[in-house]
């Protein structure tokens, strides 16, 4: 991990403590970057502990986060010109949101760090304030009673925190309010891409070989013009369910990802169709079909859990019921296609 973001160290009674810029280098950017397209994205940490911004003292704010770097170059930009400190939690490289969820930001891992880094003797007063978004994972009055520091759940974004403290620490409705406009959805897009990894490239690959069989006999032409077909559906089908879903979001019927992406995967495979894309016969026609509307629904799925539109226990009951339904469609429509090789 580079520590290019430490521009000195600040001594207290309960230890030596880093200071961070508030500024981003070209450094930063380029490893957001990579970040977005999930490069490196569950190496990109920083040591848990406390850091300090500015000049900070015992009278000055403590503000909490992940020790996913990204989450904590946020918020110390954020506290560009604000002496401050920063208590980083263990989240094992997860944002707040997701950690939140998952349990690793919780009441646990910030009473550990509290006592670990003595943060009582850091600081005369007795207050945190951790981002709205870990609330779920965070008991204030546990925290309180374990250790005698009270929570104050700041804002939604890192860039509203000037205006919090300005306002003596209350949140206003927009500042608490969680939305999810088309920029943000397009931030996630890389990372569902590329969370197919190899198999993106894999399976692809294997279709494209196995368009070349017909009876019992093999055709590297074959291979090229039907195989070509096979890799544009599939790639189709996969950008219907990362790319398209979450870009039309708002507009697309239904609650659920598995429907969203179903009804995507569906468009894609009629305009596939209607120009001469998805198959030669009707059995192979209802092969690519029930092939894409799974493929389509099973990625815009893997949306759920980056978005404000579900909560945890309905992300596990869609899983629960679409995942079943999702295989079989997909099973289907891979024997359905195989036979039509030998057909």
């Amino acid at each position: 991990m580079e520590k290019g973001f430490i521009v000195g160290q600040t001594i207290t009674s309960s230890g030596t403590f880093p200071v961070v810029s508030t500024l981003w280098s070209n450094h930063d950017r380029w490893n957001t970057i990579k970040v977005r397209w999930s490069i490196g994205r569950m190496r990109y940490t920083v040591e848990p502990g406390i850091y300090g911004v500015g000049t900070p003292d015992e009278n000055s704010r403590v503000f909490v986060t992940a020790n996913f770097k990204l989450s904590f170059d946020h918020l110390r930009r954020a506290l560009n010109g604000i002496n401050a400190w920063i208590l980083v939690l263990n989240t094992r490289g997860i944002n707040v949101w997701c950690a939140a969820g998952k349990g690793t930001f919780g009441t646990k891992e910030l009473v550990k760090r509290i006592r670990a880094h003595k943060l009582e003797n850091v600081v005369s007063h007795r207050k945190l304030i951790v981002p709205q978004f870990g609330a779920v994972g965070v008991a204030a009055h546990e925290v309180k009673k374990l250790t005698g520091f009270s929570v104050i759940y700041g804002p939604v974004l890192a860039r509203d925190i000037k205006p919090f403290l300005d306002a003596g620490m209350k949140a206003t409705q927009e500042m608490r309010r969680v939305e999810f406009p088309l920029k943000e959805r397009m931030k996630l897009i890389p990372v569902e891409i590329m969370n197919g990894g190899y198999w993106a490239l894999l399976v692809p690959l294997a279709f494209f070989i196995i368009s070349g069989l017909q009876s019992m006999d093999y055709s590297i032409g074959r291979a090229v013009s039907k195989g070509s077909i096979a890799v544009i559906n599939l790639f189709a089908a996969y950008l219907s369910g990362c790319a398209l879903t979450p870009i039309l979001l708002p507009w697309i019927p239904f609650r659920r990802f598995a429907l969203k992406g179903l009804v995507t995967g569906l468009g894609i495979s009629a305009i596939l169709f209607f120009t001469g894309f998805l198959g030669c016969t009707v059995p192979e026609n209802i092969s690519w079909l029930l092939m894409l509307a799974a493929i389509s629904s099973f990625m815009a799925m893997n949306f759920t859990g980056t978005s404000t539109f579900t909560s945890l226990s309905g992300v596990q009951k869609e899983m629960k019921l679409a995942l079943p339904l999702q295989i079989i469609a997909a099973g289907l429509g891979l024997i359905g296609w195989i036979v039509t090789r030998f057909i």
